[in-house]
């Protein structure tokens, strides 16, 4: 079967997706898909409301929260959830939002498909006797690297399209291939070529941080924006919307 040029993968849903090629049909159906636009509103107008003090009610009332909310308290800790105030249940409610956004592994290109279990260990098997398989995003699981690696600058005191047009002289030590905001609206996610002359992901992400001057800087919750520990090539992004985008470099960002 055909399979169109791609560099990536992509899961659906990070807890139970499998782990299939990015191409870039996949990858633009998602940025303009209209459920994943109105996750990250709704994530970024609750969290307005909260910051300006306004009412809530507008947002509570809403039938996807109390949905959320009737879930949570049929959970083993539901009584705990019950009793939190409806700032901090409607700030659950918006991460959870986050989180179910279909997300890009940019820095594996394959993962290894290996026999699906159960829960309790058992093997599923399909409907030809054999034990189906399933590419699990582990990072014993890879079985290809892409070349690309992510780096991550959230909670910044500053405009995000302000860093990313930092990487746009002509001197700029390293290729971006995708720049967008987060779905928070004040984070800036870069997609590059890996340098192998400077080592691994993790030493690729501190020089990134030092170049665009972010090694050390504080951001609004008082935690570094950067993040310069080891971070493995399995790592997860979630998927932005097309406004949400600065740049893209679609032949290099899907092939070779």
């Amino acid at each position: 079967m055909y399979m169109e040029n791609y560099r990536f993968t992509f899961q659906e849903n990070q807890y139970f997706g499998e782990c299939l090629p990015c191409t870039a049909a996949v990858f633009n159906k998602w940025i303009d898909d209209p459920m994943v636009k109105w996750k990250i509103d709704t994530r970024q107008a609750v969290d307005q409301a909260i910051r300006e003090g306004r009412l809530l009610d507008s947002y509570s009332n809403t039938n996807e929260f109390k949905k959320y909310c009737q879930k949570e308290v049929k959970k083993s800790r539901g009584a705990v959830f019950d009793k939190l105030p409806l700032q901090d249940k409607l700030i659950q409610w918006t991460n959870s939002l986050k989180e179910s956004l279909p997300c890009f592994i940019f820095g594996v290109r394959d993962f290894d498909a290996v026999p699906k279990t159960s829960k309790d260990g058992q093997l599923i098997m399909g409907e030809n006797g054999e034990p189906q398989l399933f590419r699990r995003r582990k990072q014993s699981n890879i079985k290809e690297l892409s070349g690309l690696f992510m780096f991550d600058a959230d909670h910044l005191p500053l405009d995000p399209r302000e860093v990313f047009e930092r990487t746009q002289v002509n001197s700029f030590p390293w290729e971006i291939r995708l720049a967008h905001k987060t779905s928070s609206g004040f984070g800036l996610r870069l997609v590059a070529e890996a340098r192998v002359e400077i080592g691994n992901i993790a030493d690729n992400q501190i020089e990134l941080a030092r170049e665009l001057g972010l090694l050390g800087m504080t951001g609004t919750t008082g935690k570094p924006v950067s993040d310069d520990s080891c971070i493995d090539a399995s790592r997860i992004s979630y998927c932005p919307r097309r406004e949400d985008l600065y740049y893209i470099d679609e032949d290099k960002l899907f092939n070779f």
